[in-house]
């Protein structure tokens, strides 16, 4: 667990199922919310896998959310997921810590979600992957990459035309929050070109960020203040279209399928440079 993510509940969840009940003590109301809504086990993924073991850093806290979320086995120490499982959900986005706990795993060959932002540096994330016993065996993004309301539609590019600039907002903080907006305007712009700028700043208490490629800057804004929905604002040169993120549920479950899909070889994984480009920013981006 890290603090204000509550990853560990809905992830495992999407897979097995949950418990009504012991759900609603979960501490992120969202999660039973939108839970709520879904038809389960036919909106889960339970037909392509299970989460069989949890640890956290807090005995209690596991066993809460195994019962939440059906996990059968707790385990007390993190190692003692090597040679019970066939990959690994660290679901926690305190990016920090990600190198020290995804490395016992990586050197097992066991292939590992690693919540966003995989890294807080280029030097970092790239150990990660120099880590892996085989290609592909990192499998790390926002889940919001696979939110369809914030995808372009042909009818959107054919209506704004070429597009020059996107700005967006995101609530909380850079470090943790910022990927949510900057990877999914860099899976739908390849013609962005090269990285040339991050330039942040800071103004009553609102954290700035303009960021330039070779043929199209973003503005970026983060308020830890207020709970600003997450934005996309795409501008061209005949007009704009913005998209509101809405469906947590849906990303969440897209994302986990593509990292099952992934291992089983059924497709391909997250360029790396793209998630390298999307660390770098979030690095050049820290006030």
């Amino acid at each position: 667990m890290s603090e204000g993510n509550g990853h560990p509940y809905s992830w495992s969840a999407i897979f097995n199922g949950y418990d009504r009940e012991a759900m609603q003590d979960c501490p992120f109301p969202a999660i039973p919310e939108y839970l709520g809504k879904q038809d389960f086990p036919a909106d889960g993924l339970g037909h392509l896998g299970r989460v069989t073991h949890i640890w956290t850093q807090d005995p209690a806290v596991s066993e809460k959310i195994a019962k939440a979320a059906k996990i059968p086995n707790v385990v007390n120490k993190i190692g003692d997921l090597t040679g019970k499982v066939d990959a690994i959900l660290l679901a926690r986005d305190d990016a920090e810590k990600h190198y020290e706990m995804a490395l016992p795993f990586l050197k097992a060959g066991l292939p590992i979600f690693i919540d966003k932002p995989l890294a807080l540096s280029e030097r970092e994330a790239r150990e990660m992957f120099e880590a892996q016993q085989q290609e592909d065996q990192i499998f790390s993004c926002s889940s919001l990459r696979y939110a369809e309301e914030l995808e372009l539609t042909a009818q959107d590019r054919d209506r704004i035309g070429e597009i020059v600039h996107v700005e967006a907002s995101v609530p909380k903080k850079w470090e943790t929050y910022a990927v949510h907006v900057i990877e999914p305007l860099i899976s739908q712009l390849p013609q962005r070109g090269a990285l040339t700028n991050t330039i942040p700043f800071m103004k009553n208490g609102v954290q700035h960020i303009l960021v330039e490629w070779k043929n199209i800057s973003a503005y970026i804004k983060v308020r830890d203040d207020v709970p600003v929905p997450i934005k996309l604002e795409f501008f061209g040169k005949k007009g704009s279209v913005q998209k509101n993120f809405k469906d947590s549920y849906a990303c969440f479950r897209a994302s986990l399928e593509n990292f099952i899909k992934i291992i089983h070889k059924e497709q391909e994984n997250i360029p790396r440079e793209e998630t390298l480009e999307v660390v770098r920013i979030i690095e050049k981006g820290k006030i």
